[in-house]
């Protein structure tokens, strides 16, 4: 199967799942997705594609938090970044996909304590990085954050 055939696969069976396609390189391509579809797309990458979940980012955005998650499919060399916008910074929030990953245990609670996103069922949301004394609602990686000016 040829790199077109695969997009086009990928693209017919997630349908109006996708918000929008931009290939950053040969081997590199992005997508936008709706947050309440990200266990779905997530679904399918590794139950029909085999894709490897590789890590999740999570970004402070001016038009409001920016969740991607990093899939490879190693038979062809490609890596899909799936992006969901979590618009509500007041309360942001999106399904866990660690019951598909154990290895998105980790990545959902830093960005839950250093960005403030809620993974909705996720097994265990509690500090991993910042002291349990961290003041709730401060979230060093936001943009509002002022520290200890």
């Amino acid at each position: 199967m040829n790199k077109t055939e695969l997009l086009s696969g990928i693209k017919s069976n997630l349908g109006n799942k996708v918000l929008h396609w931009h290939e950053k390189s040969p081997n590199r391509i992005y997508f936008d997705i709706n947050p309440k579809d990200i266990v779905d797309v997530a679904k399918f990458f590794y139950n029909h594609k085999k894709a490897r979940f590789n890590i999740a980012s999570g970004v402070d955005t001016p038009k409001g938090i920016e969740i991607l998650y990093h899939f490879t499919l190693d038979n062809v060399g490609i890596v899909f970044s799936v992006r969901a916008l979590l618009v509500d910074k007041k309360k942001p929030e999106i399904n866990s996909i660690a019951s598909l990953f154990k290895g998105a245990i980790w990545i959902e609670r830093e960005m839950w304590e250093l960005l403030g996103v809620n993974f909705i069922g996720h097994p265990e949301l509690k500090h991993l990085l910042l002291d349990d004394a961290w003041p709730k609602g401060q979230y060093p990686l936001r943009r509002d954050y002022k520290g200890d000016k």
